[in-house]
């Protein structure tokens, strides 16, 4: 099996160390730094599902897609933030050289509307989706460690189509230590995925907490609750569907299973901006919000914790 794994950041690392520790072949593609740090410490990924140090010449690594040889990829895990998707299609696009006639994309990133804006650059049927609730952090450029897990990562298509050759991809992932496993229901996936980080992911980096400690306050529970209604809101009435019937269905495998697996984990959108980078609350919050407008829904909730993010975004304090 030959992977390229677009986008070398804390999620690609996790899932390269997966991947060759089950035998693949794996190329990456990322920053200078990270590569430059790749080809000389090698691949270290640590954590809850153990140790696995990928020496150097076990892989390839590249800052360019045109620096890659010449060969056909059995799957493309495209593992960048959100707002990189329109860039990362439009590149592999120009590189259709490295896809085959069976190729598949998957991608590996938080929010909804990614799978849309690859389906302008390639067909339906390449596009999958790959739901993780796994936590990643990288101290390093060359090392990941896997901090929190809540469930398996599911992969399938938004777009009706069999789903049945991501069962290669998914044992070589569940076989190198996280478990991974095929759905046909991957838009019921993401849609709960939706629902817990747009209730997370703001307030934890809004008030640099954890987690568990949001949950452990009434005063963040009645605004998650909040937030969680709108977004349930929104999402049934644009047509989508997810594994809960209510709301308060979704808070009660919220507080029992969800939060307690992963209650120290700290927010990619904290980590992102005490970083200085940009977050992607555009697609999490904010791809709830830009539903609601065209819907004729009010969202108040989910206006106030998207904007302070923004606010958060600039600097300015």
């Amino acid at each position: 099996m030959v992977i390229l794994i677009y986008g070398a950041g804390a999620v690609g690392l996790g899932l390269a160390g997966c991947l060759l520790k089950a035998g693949a072949e794996v190329d990456l593609v990322g920053k200078d730094d990270t590569v430059a740090s790749l080809r000389e410490h090698g691949l270290h990924r640590t954590g809850i599902f153990g140790d696995f140090q990928a020496d150097p010449s076990g892989f390839r690594s590249h800052t360019l897609l045109r620096d890659l040889s010449q060969k056909e990829y059995d799957y493309i895990l495209v593992c960048t933030k959100s707002f990189d998707s329109h860039g990362a299609a439009g590149d592999l696009a120009e590189h259709k050289s490295l896809l085959g006639p069976e190729t598949k994309i998957v991608l590996c990133q938080n929010g909804w509307g990614n799978a849309e804006i690859f389906a302008t650059f390639f067909e339906q049927e390449r596009v999958y989706n790959a739901r993780i609730i796994t936590g990643f952090q990288r101290p390093n450029k060359h090392t990941v460690v896997i901090t929190v897990h809540a469930d398996a990562i599911r992969v399938g298509s938004l777009f009706g189509v069999s789903s049945s050759c991501m069962e290669s991809l998914c044992e070589s992932i569940t076989k190198g230590g996280i478990p991974c496993e095929v759905t046909d229901e991957i838009g019921k996936y993401l849609w709960a995925k939706m629902l817990y980080n747009c209730a997370l992911n703001p307030l934890g980096a809004l008030l640099d907490v954890p987690y568990g400690v949001l949950a452990e306050n009434q005063s963040t529970r009645r605004i998650m609750a909040h937030i969680v209604q709108e977004v349930f809101a929104v999402m049934a009435s644009a047509g989508y569907q997810t594994h809960f019937q209510t709301p308060d269905a979704f808070l009660d495998v919220f507080y029992s299973m969800l939060v307690p697996d992963t209650a120290q984990h700290r927010s990619s959108t904290l980590q992102d901006i005490k970083a200085g980078k940009r977050t992607e609350i555009d697609a999490l919050n904010g791809a709830v919000i830009e539903l609601a407008n065209k819907l004729g829904i009010d969202v108040p909730y989910n206006s106030v914790v998207y904007n302070l993010v923004k606010f958060l975004e600039t600097g300015n304090l």
